[in-house]
């Protein structure tokens, strides 16, 4: 089974036809299948409302493991 995942990153810098990003919710050596620009505008409209309990379980989500 292929498992198709959808995640967002930060562009850190383009260095020829490699793009270097941060916060990439993959593991190290997966390929990337596409990548898109993110616009506001195009983000959620109006107020956008989110139980606590998200940010509570994920709030060390990206912290470095090996500290």
């Amino acid at each position: 089974m292929n498992w198709l995942g959808v995640s967002r990153c930060r562009l850190v810098t383009v260095d020829g036809l490699d793009l270097h990003v941060e916060a990439l919710d993959a593991v190290d050596g997966t390929p990337v299948l596409d990548i898109k620009p993110w616009f506001t505008v195009m983000g959620p409209q109006g107020d956008v409302r989110e139980p606590g309990w998200p940010s509570e379980m994920l709030a060390d989500y990206y912290a470095d493991p090996h500290v």
